[in-house]
């Protein structure tokens, strides 16, 4: 069994609540706007850190992280991403790769709203953990926390703070 943390969106951003719920899991997974390598620099002294470059982010971070993030955790096929949309509106870029080679688990940053969706269509579960830094529209700081045990996805929840 492993207890992930998943964030995003942090534009260089970190504070001692993140840092909390990071040394309570076994996997950090960044799924992009990073904004700083000072962030996953303190994230990975921590724990393991998996993660992808967004759209703002430089070239340091765009040489340490892909674009995309596929990989196994315990039985789950994993895929992270920074711009990949939610069910029925997937970005168009990666629709075909979704459809002909589903992840179980699919991840996505970007919107800084929050989705936890199980799209039964494609047979995977939809995840953007909303935005834990503090710029953008968001008024509430969200992460998620899960286990994966085996092939299940459970035990998830959210994590929120007042900006």
């Amino acid at each position: 069994m492993k207890k992930i943390l998943l964030i995003s969106d942090t534009h260089g951003y970190i504070d001692e609540k993140i840092i909390k719920y990071a040394n309570q899991v076994d996997e950090i997974w960044h799924a992009g706007d990073i904004g700083s390598t000072n962030v996953t620099d303190k994230l990975k002294k921590i724990k393991q850190l998996r993660g992808v470059f967004g759209n703002i982010d430089d070239q340091k971070i765009r040489a340490e992280f892909p674009l995309h993030n596929r990989f196994m955790c315990e039985k789950v096929n994993v895929w992270i991403t920074h711009i990949g949309g939610y069910p029925k509106k997937y970005n168009s870029k990666i629709l075909e790769e979704l459809k002909s080679n589903p992840p179980d688990l699919f991840i996505c940053g970007h919107s800084h709203i929050l989705k936890v969706i199980n799209d039964k269509k494609l047979g995977l579960l939809h995840i953007n953990p909303g935005a834990i830094g503090k710029y953008g529209l968001h008024s509430v700081r969200t992460m998620v926390q899960f286990e994966i045990n085996g092939k299940k996805i459970e035990n998830l929840s959210v994590i929120e703070f007042k900006r």
